[in-house]
């Protein structure tokens, strides 16, 4: 993979935290616009893969990755010297990687984070998780999310995506790192709306899934896209974002890419929810994490917290952790009460 726009980069050197499929997918990215690219991992076989094979079989098979992006188990290795560290872990884990980190940052590295979800157990958005832990100012937190397949992205197809921080400075240095012919990127101060995007997606590919398994059509996805936006919005509202932000591409363009492709997990777990599996044998299968299903539980609460309804995600927590049939729970979806759309 070659630099793809022709320009002039100054070299510098960007640490990715973890090597999953889009922190993989991103690593090549920064690497084919010039930058010396580090990826952390805990495991051995897998550094060694990227190192000497260059080449991430587990995440994304039949992908080249590019010369000057390497990996290692050292995290101290990894970040010394960068000036962009970019946070690609899992929800779950992301507090515990922030943590074991912030003694190693650089503190001028500009500081990105690409995960969709919600900490479980104290519902916070990934950018305060990392605040918090590396000690940072929010406003200097970058978030990058939008509709981008990492499959897709590694192969270089056409994607496009946003980075979003309240300090504009910082999304234009983020910007600057990842942007390319290839990969169009924007900026946006709302990084609440583009974190709540980015999380409850993920819940509603879930349920397109589910209802592609069941066969519905395209009316009933239709239908679930845009109810499912319209959840989305009510809980970004609720939380301080800004609308618009949900009819761009941290919104709606992400909300299609994961709903209608095969390349989306929570997609496929959903699908093979309605196959009549059980959650257990879904997340076996998928062997991926699948952040819709955490994601469901903190939505759940947050749409509690806040006071917002959200149906198509409470019908999902009862498919998911109470046994509901999915029939059935679509059936509860059609049956409501009648209301006006607006």
């Amino acid at each position: 993979m070659k630099q793809t726009d022709g320009s002039p980069r100054e070299l510098k050197k960007a640490a990715v935290l973890v090597a999953g499929s889009w922190g993989t997918a991103l690593a090549a990215v920064l690497a084919a616009n010039g930058h010396e690219v580090v990826m952390w991992t805990r495991s051995a076989s897998q550094a060694a893969e990227i190192r000497d094979s260059h080449a991430n079989t587990k995440y994304l098979p039949g992908a080249a990755l590019p010369d000057n992006l390497t990996a290692t188990t050292d995290m101290a290795e990894a970040l010394k010297d960068a000036r962009l560290v970019l946070f690609a872990a899992p929800s779950s884990a992301m507090r515990q990687v922030a943590s074991a980190a912030a003694p190693l940052l650089d503190p001028d590295a500009v500081i990105v984070h690409a995960a969709k979800g919600f900490e479980i157990d104290s519902l916070e958005r990934m950018s305060h998780v990392l605040a918090e832990e590396l000690g940072r100012p929010l406003e200097t937190i970058v978030v990058l999310s939008g509709p981008s397949h990492a499959e897709e992205v590694v192969k270089q197809l056409p994607t496009t995506v946003v980075v979003a921080s309240e300090a504009e400075g910082y999304a234009e240095q983020a910007q600057d790192a990842f942007i390319n012919s290839c990969f169009r990127v924007y900026t946006n101060r709302d990084v609440i709306g583009v974190e709540v995007a980015g999380a409850i997606k993920n819940i509603i590919a879930l349920g397109a899934g589910l209802s592609d398994g069941l066969g519905f059509g395209d009316n009933a996805k239709a239908a679930l896209l845009t109810r499912g936006l319209a959840e989305i919005g009510r809980l970004g509202q609720a939380m301080g974002a800004n609308m618009m932000t949900f009819a761009g591409l941290a919104g709606v363009g992400d909300l299609v890419a994961t709903c209608t492709s095969p390349h989306s997990r929570n997609w496929r777990a959903g699908s093979l929810l309605a196959s009549g599996l059980s959650l257990d044998e879904v997340l076996a299968k998928v062997g991926m994490v699948v952040e819709g299903v955490r994601t469901t539980r903190s939505a759940r609460s947050l749409a509690a917290r806040y006071g917002v309804e959200m149906p198509i995600t409470d019908q999902l927590y009862e498919v998911l952790f109470q046994n509901k049939a999915p029939r059935e729970a679509v059936e509860s979806l059609m049956l409501r009460d009648r209301t006006g759309e607006l």
